[in-house]
């Protein structure tokens, strides 16, 4: 089975399993930024994972809505594009996909740094670490991306290099209904598609909000899991983008993504 044709079914069916690893993996009772960081700079580097990932992805910054951004991720002039799913050695690959979500939101803070310059920011389920990256280099005062994947970790530092950042702060683990740390910012992307994690996410956005005031802003593409919870109802659109050709035939025909904020009317109420 083409890696082209498994990725579809990991966001149609696995992703599942992906969303149970999220409910699964608890964050600690008391996180704080400089407590929860597992890597950043001079992290050293497995060097037989980065050598299999600079060898199995491709360096591009085409076909995507930020061409300023440099990514390693796979492309069909990749080996794992063709190959069987079951020989790629680490978890799925979820990290080496350009969401449209993230896209998004990654436009919009290039397009509009005062939203992140001088800020602190969460990126939630960050993946390839694209926003992440889009925040530092509008001037974001801390950036801390966040994935339960140890090889998006590395993946991230490998696209920090590429952009020649200094890697961000990265954590590894699930902090979804940890304690509300006090970020100005937390940005997400193509996080809403299990109903359970999706009502995991709401309320731990909820009592970020309504603990420490921070701003939320959500990317999605109008997936129907995502336009049919109850989160919906308290968002406001911000932007709207359409998407590249290249992305429009890796996500089945999406045509646009929307940046929201999310701004519940209930922020005050015990969560």
């Amino acid at each position: 089975m083409a890696f082209c044709t498994w990725k579809w079914l990991l966001l149609l069916g696995r992703q599942n399993t992906f969303a149970k690893a999220w409910r699964s993996r608890r964050g600690g009772p008391s996180l704080r930024w400089q407590r929860c960081c597992h890597w950043g700079a001079g992290k050293s580097l497995d060097p037989e994972v980065r050598a299999f990932l600079e060898e199995n992805t491709e360096v591009t910054s085409s076909g995507h809505l930020t061409p300023e951004i440099r990514l390693r991720l796979l492309t069909p002039r990749c080996r794992f594009w063709r190959e069987k799913p079951d020989l790629w050695p680490y978890g799925d690959p979820f990290w080496a996909i350009y969401w449209p979500g993230g896209q998004a939101l990654s436009r919009y803070i290039l397009d509009n740094p005062c939203v992140v310059k001088g800020r602190s920011v969460l990126d939630l389920g960050s993946g390839c670490g694209a926003t992440a990256i889009a925040a530092v280099m509008s001037g974001a005062s801390q950036v801390l991306a966040n994935d339960i994947d140890p090889i998006a970790g590395v993946a991230m530092i490998l696209n920090c290099e590429l952009n020649h950042l200094t890697p961000f702060p990265i954590t590894i683990k699930n902090i979804i209904n940890s304690e509300a740390c006090n970020w100005d910012l937390i940005v997400l992307g193509d996080m809403f598609y299990d109903e359970q994690l999706a009502d995991g996410l709401h309320h731990w956005l909820r009592k970020c909000i309504r603990i420490q005031q921070t701003e939320v802003l959500i990317g999605d593409p109008g997936r129907h899991q995502f336009l049919s919870h109850s989160i919906h109802s308290q968002l406001h659109k911000v932007i709207e983008y359409s998407l590249p050709e290249y992305t429009r035939q890796e996500n089945n025909g999406l045509t646009s993504s929307i940046v929201w904020s999310y701004q519940p009317s209930n922020s005050s109420e015990s969560c």
